[in-house]
């Protein structure tokens, strides 16, 4: 879901088009980034002229906060090299080099500070630069309202960064840019921006002492449609998920609070689809890929351990839910979907026995003894699949394996709660554990591909359709080694257009 701002620069443009150094007639040449009123102060992007001890000139940019014409650097780049063989400012290279700068810079505010490799192909080859450009210094200049702007500035310019890096018009340029970064730096961009997020989040709620604080509107999802597949890959901090139900009579203390907080919900949504055309009608089919949900810590384990409760209280992914839709239904004839999972394993099993031996001690001589056992079984995982009007629902419920309750809607008894044998204690190292280790879930299409079909007129063929994917994931905390009767259930919702050519 994103928010609209139209209202703010093109930096890139406005740095192609600045002149050579030795036509500006001042020492810099600035942009207003964004202010927190029609007032002062103002968040600038400052260019000022540099030059070494052999009077050689050179550029480096800054973020600054502008008091009254007084100067507060927040960030500097690296030292650049103008082009002084052209009408413009910037060459190619040097703009590529700005670019990596704005990037090392934002993984820099992330947990891991060691720089990674980065490397782009030239810049004529990546399509829509200037967007692209624009994203990653506005992301940069976010982080540097949360971690480094005055307190007079900084809540105005974070919300107003935000609705930009939120808006529609941003949404394929967020794309643009993580598919340029590639999965591994674009986790590492994600736990930079959501710690910040985070941190900016729970100063707020120190700030108001109330946990009023959230975020409007999810901060960055992404998808990408291509032949025979759609993917959404989503992040989402954990305090900025709704609170559906908590035990309020039991609040978690500033460790376990700690551990909480510093974590991120990440997903990724892959379904397989397929066009079939028939005699009388066109099939669309759609099978489950990969279902993966994570809890991800945004800070080091150390940290974690000295501040927190430990890296292993976290929430866990306890239902999650999808929704399937054709979002233009004219050209619809029908909807079918496969079988749900059979209902839960529940295995019950009696025995009972006596035994009896010669005892001389004993006056009667004999010895008796009865016993009886019960075994239960359960399945943790259920899946179910549902039709509403021509909206395919898919749904994964989590359920507690001693009494076959669904974990988001119901809490753990006190007893359930310090029994050591719980399920849910130690969760993440149990051999019968309903997670991996790293405490996620992932539903592959070899246990979960029962397919979603629809019939579509043959008028179809030739056209793009729009397939809207909208999801909901629950994340519960029921305490795992911590000594605590706290728990809890966030939600968090989410919502792309994925695209089909039927031909």
């Amino acid at each position: 879901m994103a928010c609209d701002n139209n209202n703010f620069p093109d930096v890139f443009s406005w740095i192609q088009n600045l002149k050579p150094i030795s036509e500006w007639e001042t020492d810099s040449m600035s942009i207003t980034i964004s202010s927190s009123s029609f007032q002062e102060p103002y968040l600038k992007l400052t260019i000022p002229k540099n030059y070494n001890h052999h009077n050689q000139s050179s550029l480096s940019f800054a973020i600054i906060a502008d008091f009254n014409n007084i100067h507060v650097p927040l960030w500097n780049s690296k030292p650049m090299k103008p082009n002084n063989n052209n009408l413009l400012l910037l060459d190619q290279e040097t703009i590529s080099d700005l670019f990596i700068n704005f990037i090392q810079a934002i993984l820099h505010y992330g947990s891991n500070k060691n720089s990674p490799f980065i490397r782009f192909p030239k810049l004529d080859y990546i399509p829509n630069f200037s967007e692209i450009f624009n994203v990653s210094f506005f992301t940069l200049s976010f982080l540097v309202s949360i971690y480094e702007a005055p307190a007079n500035l900084r809540s105005g310019s974070i919300q107003t960064l935000k609705g930009y890096l939120t808006s529609n018009q941003q949404s394929e340029a967020s794309n643009l840019l993580m598919k340029l970064l590639g999965s591994n730096l674009e986790e590492q961009w994600m736990r930079s921006v959501n710690l910040g997020v985070t941190n900016w989040i729970g100063e707020m709620q120190e700030t108001v002492k109330e946990k009023i604080m959230r975020m409007p509107c999810s901060l960055f999802s992404h998808w990408f449609s291509t032949y025979g597949l759609w993917k959404v890959q989503l992040y989402c901090p954990v305090i900025v998920m709704d609170i559906e139900s908590s035990s309020k009579s039991h609040l978690p203390n500033e460790k376990l609070q700690f551990s909480l907080k510093y974590h991120q919900l990440q997903g990724v949504i892959q379904f397989n689809y397929s066009v079939s055309i028939k005699d009388k009608w066109v099939e669309i089919v759609a099978n489950i890929d990969n279902i993966r949900c994570d809890v991800m810590k945004l800070v080091k384990n150390s940290l974690l351990r000295e501040r927190g409760a430990g890296a292993t209280e976290k929430h866990f992914p306890s239902r999650i839910s999808l929704q399937l839709t054709p979002t233009l239904q004219t050209q619809v004839l029908s909807v079918s979907v496969g079988k749900s999972s059979d209902n839960p394993t529940r295995e019950i099993g009696t025995e009972k026995n006596i035994e009896a031996s010669f005892d001389p001690p004993n006056p009667l001589g004999l010895k008796v003894s009865a016993g009886e056992s019960m075994t239960v079984s359960l399945k943790p995982w259920k899946f179910e699949e549902s039709i509403y009007g021509y909206s395919a629902n898919l749904n994964w419920f989590l359920h507690d394996s001693m009494d076959g309750k669904e974990v988001f809607s119901s809490k753990p008894s006190k007893l359930a709660l310090i029994n050591p044998k719980s399920w849910f204690k130690n969760r993440y190292s149990r051999a019968y554990r309903p997670f991996t280790r790293q405490g996620g879930v992932i539903f592959a299409g070899d246990e979960y591909g029962d397919k979603v079909l629809w019939k579509v007129e043959k008028d179809a063929i030739g056209k793009t359709m729009e397939w809207e994917i909208r999801g909901w994931i629950w994340l519960t905390y029921w305490p795992n080694k911590h000594k605590t009767f706290y728990n809890e259930t966030r939600r968090f919702e989410f919502g792309e257009i994925v695209h089909l050519h039927v031909a």
